[in-house]
């Protein structure tokens, strides 16, 4: 894939869009515009917080949303509530856009009961499926530990993570779903990875925005437990 063709654009939270909102902020969540910018389709991951924004960035760039990857259930990845506050998600963004909402199958439950997004928007996958935009190939694997249906996406030598793995850590394991044992064997998977693929994450938890799976896996302590 060309690099004049593949649109690949990292977006954060409380900055490049949902500027101001103090939870945004805090949260410092990624969210990723993947498409062909030779036929003008792309797909978000993770829209939540201010989707308007993420739309008219993307349109900003002459780009039209075709669909939405969720990486996994949780509110400031999809919307709906948490901590007290109400997020914006996919259910407002559908009310703007008409278009498919994939994710991982073991999610579907999850994903409705957080969004209110009823089934018929969704469309559910396994791992190895290939979602193809434009002619952009995306690749889902299933990594669950953080949600039974966590999933990551490769496309053209990146790995978008979600809470699966950061550049330092990986997701949580005490929350409703999680799993300990399933995450070692995620990131078992995940340590698989080409060392010149590079990882953009779900949150900003580290100084960088991305690196290369090389460097993770040398100060990425999560690596030293496996």
């Amino acid at each position: 894939m060309s690099d004049d063709r593949l649109y690949f654009r990292q977006l954060l939270s409380g900055k490049d869009f949902a500027a101001g909102d103090p939870l945004a902020e805090q949260m410092v969540n990624f969210v990723y515009a993947i498409g062909d910018r030779t036929t003008g389709e792309c797909v978000l991951v993770d829209p939540a917080y201010a989707v308007g924004d993420i739309i008219d960035a993307v349109e900003g760039d002459d780009m039209t949303v075709t669909g939405v990857l969720a990486t996994h259930y949780h509110p400031d990845h999809v919307g709906g509530s948490m901590m007290g506050h109400t997020i914006e998600g996919v259910a407002a963004l559908l009310d703007r856009v008409d278009c498919p909402v994939h994710i991982q199958a073991d999610e579907s439950e999850w994903v409705t009961r957080t969004t209110g997004v009823s089934e018929d928007h969704l469309v559910t996958h396994e791992s190895g499926d290939v979602l193809t935009v434009g002619g952009v190939d995306i690749r889902l694997v299933h990594t669950p530990g953080h949600t039974p249906g966590s999933q990551c996406f490769l496309v053209d030598g990146r790995l978008v993570a979600g809470d699966t793995l950061f550049l330092e850590g990986c997701g949580r394991t005490d929350l409703p779903g999680s799993n300990p044992a399933e995450m070692a064997d995620s990131l078992r998977r995940l340590a698989q990875v080409p060392d010149d693929t590079i990882l953009f994450p779900g949150h900003r938890y580290s100084a960088a925005s991305s690196a290369s799976m090389e460097t993770v896996k040398q100060i990425n302590f999560v690596f030293d437990q496996l």
